[in-house]
């Protein structure tokens, strides 16, 4: 080969490396010898003494390599794959929110009380109380403003149980429309004759609107389209079909009392002093004396094994996650909480995800420090954690009185404040009154977030995929009852909402159980379905866990959780 074919065989081989850098990039290292050093590229590694370059494979998939033997090029290819580990760890350290350095020397040089939560540098984030009013604070000072009495659990929704508590009682009707602009419509009229007056319920995708009006004011008895036009002006069917199934009332109660749930599930983190990162909190096994005791003021330590109670996404039949967990009920609520340290370990995981995976879909945490390090929110990634409750136990000079306990809250800044407000100063030294703050506050702290951007578009998708699931069940029904034979074999495949006690499981699985209804419709409406024994197989698989899905709900609805991302959904079904 000539000189001149070499040297354009090498400017061949740089243009084809760079032009591969995006693609094969995790193969090569960072080609800083530019004179612009903002711009990179990667530079794949060619060993000399490879029959069969790397380059040349990729160029020519199917050309069979030359075998390796020599021990010099077995050494070259070991040290590549160990650059690409390398590569793909530090890729894996890109993704973590880690501590800011500067800062981080700062702090564990301080030997002073530092604020439980730091703001964080990206913002996003309100804190209560501010930081420079978190450090320095007297375990023996007053509490002022820590009335248990004013601690109010805030309602998910105050019109929900409406239907159940007045209409169901009651002779009323219900009836459905498609309205062009509004979509979906659900409408229920009941007469109140003692009262002389009429009640209304109407159901749209973004919110039901409820109205009481006198009969003094019509002549006649109005019609459903008059006064589904009282309450909302933007009506415009020219008729609604009457609904004649004989269940319907279940089914329209369990709509309306979708997003009320009785349970709740928070996560627990446990930072030691000087953790700043997600994987230190989340490695973290043995329990601390001091630990525990504050485990104890949340709830009972209990056995997942065989556990009969609201278990918030944990495995109580195989142990897969864990032995342990802590759980009480408050105020006719239950709440299990996802601890750490209860939480399955995995040695080669510095990622911890099966821990992850647990306080990751929780929507509320709250973080115990032993320590004086600060916490910062955005520490621990997650797109469904949306606040923290922070906790840390102060030194206390008197003998003999207990401990007193500093807390500190923290939120995205799109969800509204939430009751009850901290004591000033935050400190509290009576460990029925924090348990009383805590839990409420973490119960709150969960609503509030329901109105933050993220989850309030979820939210009106799952309603409004639900009322159309609803609202097309009612007519199809109703047909079925006044003899169509045509709908009756749509029927015998679609999933519905069966019982008032499926729809009351949390926001998370609502969504899960929303698309799962969207799935079947399609399979009612004729969707065609790839055939073959593998996918006859997978599809008779899922119907029998859905199926299992539903029947452990019908008994059992204590299904809260999210996992959508490796999240299954916002709240784990059960």
């Amino acid at each position: 080969m000539t000189s001149d074919a070499t040297a354009m065989d090498k400017r061949s081989d740089t243009s084809f490396s760079r032009k591969r850098s995006s693609t094969f990039g995790a193969y090569g290292s960072m080609d800083r010898s530019c004179e612009d050093q903002s711009s990179f590229t990667f530079r794949l590694y060619r060993p000399e003494s490879m029959g069969a370059t790397l380059m040349d494979i990729l160029d020519s998939p199917s050309i069979e390599p030359t075998p390796v033997l020599s021990s010099s090029s077995n050494q070259k290819e070991s040290e590549l794959f160990e650059f690409i580990a390398k590569l793909q760890g530090s890729r894996i350290d890109e993704q973590r929110c880690h501590f800011p350095l500067p800062l981080k020397s700062q702090l564990l040089t301080l030997g002073r009380e530092l604020p439980l939560i730091l703001p964080s540098k990206a913002g996003g984030f309100w804190i209560d109380p501010p930081s420079e009013r978190q450090s320095d604070l007297s375990p023996t000072s007053s509490t002022h403003g820590a009335d248990q009495e004013s601690y109010d659990i805030l309602e998910r929704d105050g019109e929900a149980k409406i239907y159940h508590d007045v209409f169901r009682s009651r002779y009323h009707h219900s009836f459905t429309a498609v309205d062009p602009c509004l979509g979906s419509l659900v409408l229920s009229v009941c007469l109140e004759e003692d009262e002389n007056r009429i009640r209304v319920i109407l159901r749209m995708k973004e919110c039901s609107l409820h109205g009481v009006f006198s009969l003094s004011l019509f002549p006649n008895i109005p019609s459903t389209v008059e006064l589904a036009k009282m309450l909302c002006d933007k009506v415009t069917v020219p008729k609604f079909d009457a609904v004649c199934y004989l269940k319907a009332p279940d089914l329209i109660q369990t709509f309306d009392e979708h997003r009320v749930s009785p349970n709740f599930k928070f996560g627990v983190l446990y930072q030691k002093d000087k953790q700043l990162t997600e994987e230190e909190i989340l490695s973290n096994n043995e329990e601390s004396d001091e630990f525990k005791e504050f485990l104890s003021i949340l709830g009972e330590t209990i056995q997942l094994q065989g556990f009969t109670g609201f278990r918030g996404g944990l495995d109580v039949c195989h142990g897969q996650t864990g032995s342990e967990a802590v759980y009480t009920s408050f105020h006719g609520r239950e709440i299990m909480f996802h601890v750490t340290t209860k939480l399955p370990f995995t040695d080669c995981d510095p990622q911890q995800l099966q821990r992850k995976r647990h306080i990751g879909n929780d929507i509320v945490a709250l973080v115990y420090q032993e320590g004086h390090t600060p916490f910062l929110p955005d520490v621990i990634k997650s797109h469904f954690l949306h606040s923290f409750l922070v906790v840390r136990r102060l030194a206390n000079s008197d003998e003999g009185s207990g401990y007193a306990y500093q807390v500190s809250v923290t939120a995205r800044d799109d969800v509204p404040n939430f009751c009850p407000v901290l004591p000033d100063p935050p400190v509290f030294r009576d460990r029925s009154l924090l348990r009383e703050f805590l839990l409420t506050k973490l119960i709150n702290a969960e609503i509030s977030c329901y109105k933050a951007e993220q989850f309030s578009k979820l939210e009106l998708r799952t309603r409004s995929s639900l009322l159309e699931t609803l609202r097309t069940e009612l007519f199809t029904r109703s047909q079925c009852m006044m003899g169509d034979p045509t709908l009756s074999a749509q029927l015998s495949q679609t999933e519905g909402i069966r019982t008032a006690s499926e729809g009351t499981g949390g926001f998370i699985e609502n969504f899960k159980r929303a698309i799962r209804v969207r799935s079947h419709s399609f399979e009612t409406l004729g969707v065609p379905r790839k055939t073959g024994t593998s996918s006859q197989k997978h599809k008779t698989e899922k119907d029998s866990e859905s199926d299992r899905s539903s029947a452990s709900l019908s008994t059992n609805s204590d299904g809260v959780g999210p996992e959508i991302k490796d999240h299954p959904s916002p709240q784990e079904e059960t």
